[in-house]
């Protein structure tokens, strides 16, 4: 859709660039443990690749565009572009001074160092050399660079060195990938309580001369180099049985996609990085000079060296009031709803459930949508021994989760050879929802259990993913669910519900239809506020409405962790509006949509973000909070989050990320605070 340039908006990549600029942020904290830290300078190095990935691949695309097309886009895709590389640049520049300026000396401080290979002695050095030799050596080819030969395609975010070897007649280049079996820190030995790491990089600058012996070269120097490569797929929307072999050779093309960044040591010579722009045919826009070491995601797994004060205090995961593992998770739950927030609570009820209805003799049927599971799912073998045990059941899986396509290929896979029915959704459309149905026989009558999600069945993203999980047999809900299986495992697109709200037919009129609700009612001079809270805010109808909203008198309140293309504090447009983002130890995955309803307050949790694809090209599912103390339990929640003064930051159009003040005197921390009302209960 065409932006409308009556109504102020962020565009959306400038917006997401602001939220990575909020992970940097973390990893700028000195209160954060340093540990930590670390691992932000991960997350937002791989959250870069992967906006290069698919958001810049996508604006590359469109930038081929002619000017009456950009002109129904509402933006020109070169300029956005030009905009990227400037903010990019000037992340790296203090993502590189916080690491090595920052972070080291830091580390330093706590008598653990990060040596490169000239800050080797003798004694690390015969350890670093015997590593090498043993292994390293034999994963290691180098390939020679000659005029005559084009230059080999580079593997989309492998590292390699741009290796230069000279002599006064003559220069050679050469490229060697580094080997992703290894780990990329070594731990060398101690020595009087001070600890020591080497990265692989550095091990293997300090042996080139075993690499490259047979050559007579007076120098040689390396320089790390990371392509990122166009990550969309390319591929036939229709839904058959060809599809997973289509999906297949699709994610063989995504390994030589165009390339979008080459992202190279900023020590590098000009006329290295020039040899590598022409032989890439790399434009100026695709090169960003970065700092020694790239693939900084590889940091996720950096070793704590016995230092556990260096990470965050792990929490206890605290039980759900009143639902007991060990008794019937089935028998408690047809008593009353329950709600599970993880990673304060644990994700093992789910697992137990699922598990229970797997040999429970009354369980007819299971039916299940699947978006990215966990390496080795226990959500999958519960579904298989359901099957082994004689259920009916109904999974639909989404191949197209992106990045997550190849995990899903193998689990689709697996749970047709177990006699699982397996659904591929509808065609056209992501199935994103997190749903499940257990029917039951009682009485002879059909009873159904439901648990719905805005979260993955993922058990370790539960760990640190705050998400929200409803437990219920409420028959309004169920009954939709229901007729919501039926459509998917017969390809067609659910509609017509009055209690969930389902994309991508009913999303859009039932949202809007809510918000009306609220501008009605401040136009009545009675009390109007919206509260949501999402990963992203990008949709341009729902912004305009929310804009109407807020010009009628309703307060609004907005939780957006991610991308905001909304201005709030406009005047005359947006004054009404308040938006926060928080970004702390665990990621705000949940979505919460509350209206005031005239003092009759609706609360609604949603698989869907505002994002066009999850109104109109996704089937998502939101679903309402009925019964009091839940609802009141996630309006407590919510409110603890609003009055966050210490992770969470104001969203403007400037992107400054201003940590956001209350008038509270005390300081208060949503995620600490939310395991504290939870362990109170």
């Amino acid at each position: 859709m065409a932006q409308d340039k009556r109504i102020p908006l962020i565009n959306r990549e400038i917006s997401w660039l602001y939220f990575n600029d909020r992970v940097l942020q973390e990893a700028a904290d000195p209160t954060v443990p340093l540990i930590d830290r670390i691992r932000f300078l991960a997350i937002f190095s791989s959250n870069l690749d992967e906006f290069y990935r698919v958001r810049v691949a996508t604006l590359s695309r469109l930038s081929n565009l002619n000017e009456k097309a950009k002109a129904l886009l509402g933006y020109n895709p070169k300029k956005v572009l030009s905009q990227i590389k400037t903010i990019v640049v000037r992340q790296e520049r203090k993502f590189n001074n916080l690491y090595e300026n920052i972070i080291v000396k830091e580390l330093a401080e706590e008598k653990i160092f990060i040596l490169n290979e000239k800050q080797l002695n003798v004694t690390r050095g015969a350890f670093v050399k015997e590593y090498f030799t043993n292994k390293l050596l034999p994963a290691l080819v180098p390939i020679m660079l000659d005029d005559s030969q084009p230059l080999p395609e580079l593997r989309d975010r492998a590292i390699y060195f741009f290796v230069k070897l000279t002599t006064q007649k003559k220069t050679r280049y050469a490229l060697i990938e580094f080997p992703d079996n290894l780990p990329r820190f070594l731990v060398l030995p101690n020595t009087n309580n001070l600890n020591f790491i080497i990265l692989l990089d550095d091990i293997i600058r300090y042996n080139l001369d075993d690499i490259f012996f047979i050559f007579d070269y007076e120098s040689i120097e390396a320089y790390s180099i990371q392509l990122t490569r166009d990550a969309e797929l390319d591929l036939d929307k229709e839904v058959s049985e060809k599809f997973i072999d289509a999906l297949s050779k699709s994610l063989q093309k995504r390994r030589k996609g165009k390339p979008m960044r080459l992202l190279y040591d900023s020590e590098m010579p000009a006329d290295m990085a020039n040899f590598l722009a022409k032989n890439m045919h790399l434009h100026s826009e695709n090169l960003i000079p970065g700092n020694r070491y790239h693939n900084f995601k590889d940091f996720i797994k950096f070793p704590n060296v016995n230092k556990p004060e260096l990470e965050y205090k792990r929490y206890l995961p605290l039980p759900v009031q009143h639902l007991t593992i060990g008794k019937s998770l089935i028998a408690q739950i047809a008593r009353r709803d329950y709600l599970l927030s993880t990673p304060y609570q644990p994700f093992d009820y789910i697992i137990h459930l699922l598990r229970e209805a797997a040999i429970d003799p009354k369980v007819r049927e299971i039916s299940i949508s699947l978006y990215r599971l966990a390496e080795n799912s226990s959500v999958i073998h519960a579904l298989i021994n359901a099957a082994k045990n004689g259920k009916k059941v109904n999974c639909v899986i989404e191949l197209r989760a992106r990045f997550d396509e190849q995990n899903n290929i193998y689990w689709s896979n697996k749970l047709e050879e177990e006699g699982v029915n397996v659904v591929y959704g509808v065609p056209n459309y992501k199935v994103h929802a997190k749903t499940c149905l257990i029917r039951r026989n009682e009485k002879d009558k059909n009873v159904y259990y439901a648990i719905l999600s805005t979260g993955n069945y993922n058990e370790k993203t539960a760990q640190i993913y705050a998400d929200h999980t409803l437990f219920t047999a409420n028959d309004k809900i169920t009954e939709e669910l229901s007729l919501f299986f039926k459509s998917l495992t017969k390809s067609q697109l659910p509609k017509g519900f009055k209690h969930l709200i389902v994309s991508p037919i009913d999303s859009r009129p039932a949202l809007e239809k809510l918000v009306d609700t609220e501008i009605k009612n401040a136009k009545a001079g009675k009390k109007a506020y919206i509260i949501l809270k999402m990963n992203s805010l990008s949709d341009e109808q729902m912004i305009a409405k929310l804009y109407q909203a807020s010009a009628a008198g309703v307060k609004i309140q907005l939780i957006v962790r991610g991308m905001c293309c909304l201005i709030p504090g406009v005047k005359g447009v947006s004054e009404n509006i308040q938006v926060i983002s928080i970004v702390d130890k665990y990621l705000e995955h949940a979505r919460v949509m509350i209206f005031c309803n005239d003092g009759k307050e609706k609360i609604f949790l949603t698989s869907a973000d505002m994002m066009t694809r999850n109104i109109d090209n996704r089937v998502e599912v939101g679903f309402p909070i009925y019964n009091k103390a839940l609802h009141q339990e996630v309006r407590d929640i919510i409110n603890i989050q609003l009055q966050d003064n210490t992770k969470a930051r104001d969203l403007n159009a400037r992107g400054t990320n201003r940590y956001h003040k209350t008038n509270a005197d005390t300081a208060h921390r949503a995620q600490i605070e939310i395991y504290n009302y939870l362990k109170s209960k």
